[in-house]
């Protein structure tokens, strides 16, 4: 049975174009690794054995597949946020992307913001990877994250040369939300020119790191390299995990990611060293579907956006993408069986629930309440890069099945005619700009790489066009 690494994006609370998280933690867009987390305070200390115990017992019921026993444990959120379907294609499709289960390798503790924690050292026929169980005070799960054990360790690319730029830690925003991030700017006079780059779906770090690749990082480093400097930062749904849960109800994009690079945009107007004209916004995958409206909300603030940089944006709408993404994850061999026409019939049916809003006070549809689906349907973000006076780049990898070609023309035919407005594709590339052949699979992002040459050198020479 082949059950797919669930989709497509969300807040944070998130589904990232990989795997499916049903709420808040920290993954990536491409992340690889899942994540479905509550909101629940603990002042109390656990019994380690005897919490080691409970969570070793709990995760047997998910080798069993008892998963209707397994949800039993969970608090009134991950109760009402992963039901026990859900918790099967968050198990199965770990199975799918790094093989079959094996072993349990070791258990360990640990403690954290008033949190109980169990590590459970999971071996997988392809990978090592810890499961990570958060329990409340009164001993409920409140939260799942696996993250993957890579060996291989991120390399940084050839056309970075660190000797060319320094890096330094700053903060983006204020108050509440403040976020911790990295500027790297080119060493010399200056002034420079400066790009921000907002994440794609998920609770990304500042890299957007997928096992051993950061993409953010190659970006900022080629860039940075070639006498732009860049601004990447923690996206507030891996910062704030927990709060942003919290506000599910209520969650946006605003929330999401547009605030949060308004305000970097903002930080970089007011850096030394920095040329006030020339301030871009890249945007990867939701990153670059939501540019056009942090532009076109540019006013908030009193720095100046002068450019928009769109990479892997879909072009149409995120439930239609989800569907897309599905079809081709569980008939990627060539074949589908009962349980694949399930899951697809299963899907339809939640994206038409959000095409019509049918989704009720307490209710997640693909890790969004209503307020996040309603708020993207009053959006078009073709039409309304159509309305900007801002120069755009738009680049895809035709690779990509996340985002494909698709979406590329949808661009293309909105923005035809229009100045200042330069589209490329590149043959060889996938959802993170990296090299490759053939069809796309899940599998590729494990494989340690780096965002193609070409791209960066692409951006460089744009952005200092303008």
């Amino acid at each position: 049975m082949k059950k797919l690494l669930y989709i497509l994006l969300l807040t944070g609370i998130t589904l990232g174009l990989l795997p499916l998280n049903a709420c808040s933690g920290k993954t990536t867009e491409t992340t690889t690794s899942q994540t479905v987390t509550s909101t629940t305070t603990t002042t109390t200390t656990t019994d380690t054995a005897a919490l080691k115990e409970t969570a070793t017992a709990w995760v047997n019921l998910l080798i069993a597949g008892q998963y209707s026993e397994a949800i039993k444990a969970f608090d009134k959120t991950m109760t009402e946020l992963v039901p026990a379907d859900s918790l099967q294609q968050i198990w199965e499709s770990l199975a799918m992307q790094y093989g079959a289960f094996t072993k349990i390798n070791g258990v360990r503790t640990a403690r954290q913001d008033g949190y109980d924690q169990v590590y459970i050292t999971c071996q997988f026929a392809n990978l090592e990877g810890d499961l990570l169980l958060t329990y409340d005070t009164e001993g409920k799960l409140a939260g799942i994250h696996f993250f993957p054990s890579s060996a291989a360790k991120y390399s940084p690319p050839e056309y970075a040369d660190p000797d060319k730029f320094t890096e330094t830690e700053v903060t983006v925003g204020t108050g509440q939300w403040k976020l911790p991030g990295t500027l790297a700017m080119p060493k010399g006079e200056g002034p420079f020119p400066a790009v921000v780059l907002v994440h794609g779906s998920g609770a990304n770090d500042r890299d957007e790191t997928v096992e051993a690749n950061k993409p953010f990082k190659d970006i900022a480093w080629g860039l940075a390299s070639r006498g732009i400097a860049v601004l990447r930062y923690e996206k507030r749904t891996r910062q704030y995990p927990n709060e942003c849960a919290a506000m599910i109800e209520t969650f946006t994009v605003e929330e999401e990611a547009i605030t949060d690079a308004l305000a970097a945009v903002d930080l970089l107007s007011r850096t030394q060293g920095i040329d006030n004209n020339k301030i871009f916004v890249l945007g990867h995958s939701l990153g670059g579907l939501l540019a056009p409206r942090i532009a076109a909300e540019n006013g908030k603030i009193s720095g100046r956006i002068s450019g928009l940089v769109i990479l892997a944006g879909p072009g149409r709408k995120l439930e239609d993408l989800i569907l897309e993404q599905v079809t081709y994850l569980v008939s990627i061999d060539g074949t589908t069986d009962d349980n694949d026409t399930k899951q697809i019939k299963a899907t339809e049916q939640q994206v038409q629930q959000i095409k019509t809003l049918d989704i009720k006070p307490g209710e997640t549809t693909f890790g969004g309440a209503r307020a996040y689906w309603q708020d993207l349907a009053g959006y078009n973000q073709t039409a309304t890069a159509k309305t900007l006076t801002v120069p755009m780049l738009i680049l895809q990898g035709k690779r990509d099945y996340q985002v494909t070609m698709v979406d590329f023309k949808a661009w293309s035919d909105a923005l035809q005619g229009k100045a200042g407005v330069t589209l490329k594709s590149y043959a060889d590339l996938n959802h993170l700009f990296m090299t490759g052949s053939g069809k796309s699979v899940p599998a590729e992002y494990s494989k340690p790489g780096n965002v193609a040459g070409k791209v960066v050198e692409d951006i460089a020479a744009w952005v200092k066009d303008r």
